[in-house]
């Protein structure tokens, strides 16, 4: 639904303070970026290219004929006859994310990253004018069209607050440019469904649904003291608040862990493969945690199996980012599960600590530089497997069957450091 952008006058200077852009069908507009000849077809991105795959992407050619997520490779193809697909690439993906970044920032800069795709930026002095800020949304879709790739399209809003603008973006697409204030609230936005702001679950559904909550007008005039008790937590005040038009600054996220966890292919379906897998998936954190420069206080295992359910170990321990201690405890935890016919497994580095902050052990060997000898040496290990690519230098035997992007994966909320794709 297009949404005009000339704004109503009202004798003062409409202000607004965020700026949110989402990239369009990414994924499989990335691939047409890459691929010139895919522009203009409808293309779809799955998890591997075998028969019942699903898509996880779909371009915009192919959702016009009721391709979207979660399709599957044979009905997509009898849906849109002419769709290509293509493997999901995450380590391209993520190159396309920081050549976005880089163009935008000739524009404005970047204040936060939400998602591969996703982007706010704070908007400051004269910026805060509405037709400026509007003038700069135009801006920065033709820096991404012109700097990355014309394939590249973008939705972008502007308003008082994260929340609005991002509802503003979603107004349409693509290439859509919409803007939110509270003098037009609710009535531009009645006409969606409460499922459709960003944050409204299936699950708090149904909490607005049993609150007798049922369409836009009436979340937006919900005391934010209602809000609270259908939240269950402050978060609904706040988003009641945002959804007004106010600007609410939230807590800062402490970051107090890192994990990875993988569904395993059916080679990697055995205990010690699936010990393997696991084993590998701690590496690859114990090496993003020495690049953010933390030690961990804690480790867990948990691995899905058909027959015993979920098997879980672990506990806390010396504060360390050390691979081969880590390595060590993992051993030890593993070997208190009873693993039969695994299809999953994960592990999780928590309760971390700065590195400078933590307590040494006054009996480990220490360099010059008064860093844990093996500490050092895994930081040595990483620049090499840097240098000269994934698995150089590695720490033991690999998995029998090779995943690619074993760790490195983008997730939501996170999208992997380029380093992830060399360790």
């Amino acid at each position: 639904m297009w949404l005009p952008v000339v704004a109503y006058k009202t004798g003062a200077m409409r202000k607004v303070q965020t700026l949110f852009f989402d990239m369009n069908s990414y994924f499989a507009s990335v691939w047409q970026a890459e691929e010139p000849s895919l522009r203009g077809r409808p293309v779809g991105v799955v998890t591997t290219l075998s028969a019942g795959a699903a898509c996880i992407a779909a371009s915009l050619e192919a959702k016009k004929t009721g391709v979207k997520v979660g399709t599957r490779t044979q009905e997509a193809q009898q849906l849109c006859p002419d769709i290509v697909f293509r493997p999901a690439l995450h380590d391209m993906f993520v190159s396309y994310h920081h050549r976005i970044k880089a163009a935008v920032d000739t524009v404005l800069p970047i204040d936060k990253t939400h998602s591969v795709d996703e982007f706010s930026c704070r908007l400051m002095g004269t910026q805060q004018d509405l037709d400026t800020a509007l003038q700069i949304g135009r801006d920065l879709q033709a820096a991404i069209l012109t700097q990355v790739s014309p394939a590249l399209r973008s939705s972008v809003g502007v308003a008082p607050n994260k929340l609005l603008a991002k509802i503003a973006a979603e107004l349409e697409k693509p290439m859509g440019l919409n803007w939110l204030l509270p003098e037009v609230l609710p009535d531009r936005i009645s006409h969606l469904r409460c499922d459709q702001l960003p944050g409204i679950s299936k699950g708090m559904l149904r909490r607005l649904d049993a609150a007798g909550i049922v369409d836009i007008p009436m979340l937006y005039h919900l005391p934010p003291k209602q809000a609270r008790h259908i939240w269950r937590s402050v978060e609904g005040e706040r988003f009641v608040r945002q959804l007004r038009g106010e600007t609410v600054v939230p807590p800062p996220i402490k970051h107090s862990s890192l994990g990875h966890g993988q569904q395993l292919t059916a080679p990697n379906r055995s205990p010690r493969a699936a010990r393997l897998v696991a084993r590998r998936l701690l590496i690859k954190a114990a090496s993003r945690l020495r690049r953010e420069n933390g030690c961990a206080q804690a480790l867990s295992i948990s691995v899905k199996c058909k027959i015993h359910g979920r098997q879980s170990a672990g506990g806390a321990l010396q504060a360390t980012q050390d691979t081969f201690q880590l390595l060590r405890i993992f051993n030890a935890f593993w070997d208190t599960m009873n693993i039969t016919a695994p299809f999953s497994v994960a592990v999780m580095l928590s309760d971390l600590v700065a590195k400078p902050d933590r307590i040494p052990d006054l009996f480990a060997a220490q360099t010059s530089a008064g860093m844990d000898a093996r500490e050092d040496l895994c930081l040595q290990i990483d620049k090499l497997n840097q240098k000269f690519g994934q698995n150089t230098i590695r720490f033991g035997e690999l998995p029998p069957h090779h995943v690619p992007f074993t760790g490195a994966k983008i997730a939501f909320g996170r999208v992997p450091d380029k380093e992830d794709f060399r360790e």
